[in-house]
């Protein structure tokens, strides 16, 4: 090899980042320890990050809408209302949902010392021509007394433990609670500043990128902004429909606790793919409580309509928005879920949609590049 200018340069390049990379790897500890501590000081704004994505939605469309000539008083109006909408939601779930989610264990707890004796005997119907599960259901005793009884001296116990770590569990609300007003605050100075911060944004790559690379990350930012918001409309809506069907079905099937359920799905049903059998669980304990054969009636319904919706409703709403295969989305949900936890499902279906559709433009392109390389070479 030459020793020019060119070739040192390269082989000093090759020599720092080893022993950067080497450094890295012999102090890993204390690197991720500065890692954890740079993303306690990040993670405020990229919480305020993604409540701006989320709030920019409804904005979005607020503003095109009703300020279609974009008037001075456009945006800020637009995101006061979208605010505003969100927080009524909440309103509405707190002021309906919770009174009766407080009554339905209310009501739980009260009638559980008769719930078991009951349905003993419903089982016992139920297996009567069934000698042997009839004589094992006989021979089940349950003392409800008893086991309240360990329940309290086992809460009484640990009431000492609950004491001390009272100041920590004060200290971690207080820290949330002010990380999400930085985030919430953080947030609202990005969508009122939007067209600015995007001006600024790409005046800085493209002073300091080539034009090739400019144009690359600028369409991988719209194909992300456009399968994120699609996505994250899409599921809401759908949740939403979900949720008003259960409600309008419990409702004529007389069924208990439908607003609670309807709601309760409708919130679970958030969670791609395994979020609504959560509602399903838990809607069919609540039910269980009162009616027994409700309940099994309950799940059969809960499977009639997640056919219909599976079907029917969630192509013709979220469509191909996603435009990931099947297997790729039960991949992407249990990776997030490991990770990151119910966000990470959230999060982890759009961004995998987002590297699939990347990936098959780059193999379109190298196979599209092979079919012609021989045409070129005949001429």
């Amino acid at each position: 090899m030459e020793l020019n200018k060119n070739n040192i340069r390269k082989i000093l390049g090759i020599i720092t980042f080893t022993l950067v990379l080497l450094s890295l790897l012999m102090n890993f500890g204390k690197v991720q320890s500065f890692l954890a501590f740079l993303w306690g000081i990040l993670f405020p704004f990229v919480l305020g990050g993604a409540i701006a994505f989320i709030l920019n939605i409804p904005m979005a469309a607020i503003e095109k809408k009703l300020f279609p000539k974009n008037g001075k008083l456009a945006r800020p109006v637009s995101l006061v209302l979208s605010i505003v909408s969100l927080l009524a939601v909440l309103a509405v779930v707190i002021v309906v949902v919770i009174p009766q989610l407080g009554k339905t264990f209310d009501s739980i707890s009260a009638g559980m010392a008769t719930f078991l004796p009951q349905m003993q005997k419903w089982l016992e119907e139920l297996f009567r021509d069934w000698d042997m599960i009839e004589a094992y259901i006989e021979s089940l005793e349950f003392d409800w007394t008893s086991w309240l009884n360990g329940v309290k001296d086992f809460a009484l116990s640990g009431a000492g433990s609950v004491v001390s770590y009272t100041m920590s569990a004060t200290m971690t609300v207080i820290n949330g609670v002010m990380t999400f007003f930085i985030a919430f605050v953080f947030s609202i100075y990005i969508l009122i500043q939007k067209e600015t911060l995007g001006r600024q944004c790409n005046k800085v790559i493209r002073a300091f990128l080539p034009k090739q690379a400019v144009e690359k990350i600028c369409y991988v930012c719209s194909l992300s902004h456009r399968i994120f918001s699609k996505f994250i409309t899409g599921q809401c809506l759908e949740a939403l429909i979900l949720g008003t069907m259960f409600l309008v079905s419990m409702t004529i099937f007389r069924m208990p606790y439908a607003l609670l359920v309807g709601v309760l799905i409708a919130f679970t049903a958030l969670i791609p793919m395994v979020g609504a059998f959560i509602g399903c669980v838990v809607g069919a304990f609540l039910i269980l409580m009162v009616n027994p054969m409700q309940a099994v009636f309950f799940v059969i319904l809960f499977l009639v309509l997640q056919q219909i919706e599976g079907n029917l409703i969630y192509p013709h709403v979220v469509g191909n928005s996603v435009g990931l295969p099947s297997i790729w989305v039960l991949f992407a949900v249990t990776v997030g879920g490991k990770l990151m936890g119910i966000a990470g499902m959230l999060i982890f279906i759009p961004l995998m949609s987002v590297i699939y559709a990347l990936f098959r433009d780059w193999v379109n392109q190298k196979e599209g590049a092979k079919a012609v390389s021989p045409a070129k070479k005949e001429k």
